[in-house]
């Protein structure tokens, strides 16, 4: 039986490996993300559908060689806490993006249920920009 932690990280290195489908599979079908305000992309989606069209695609489409490096992950039971950096290269402004992030995970069943982005958008959007 994996851990927590082990869900989290999955999701992770499933998004490192480049397969939206295996990060995806992580989550619960109604799984809550809540990105940070000022977040480029869709900030709240419930589903892994929503995650896939609002959030992944659009961020895998804008950034070539696209990180979501975490440098810790801590396992408090039933959340997880990942911090770590973003990373990329805009397609459109040749801008890289290095901006630190948390991520608050809530895990129910093995599957991701619940998703907090903290980061500065600010860094995102000069990069974009």
């Amino acid at each position: 039986m994996s851990s927590n932690r082990d869900t989290v990280a999955s999701f992770y290195a499933a998004l490192a490996a480049g397969d939206a489908g295996a990060a995806l599979g992580t989550m619960a079908e109604d799984i809550s993300w809540i990105g940070m305000d000022g977040w480029p992309y869709r900030a709240t989606g419930r589903g892994p559908a929503a995650v896939a069209e609002g959030i992944l695609a659009p961020m895998m489409a804008d950034w070539e060689h696209l990180a979501v490096t975490p440098a810790t992950i801590l396992d408090a039971g039933d959340v997880v806490v990942a911090t770590g950096r973003y990373g990329g290269v805009h397609r459109t402004t040749g801008k890289t993006l290095n901006a630190a992030f948390a991520h608050l995970w809530m895990v129910s069943d093995g599957k991701l249920a619940g998703f907090r982005q903290f980061t500065d958008t600010l860094l995102v959007d000069r990069a974009m920009r």
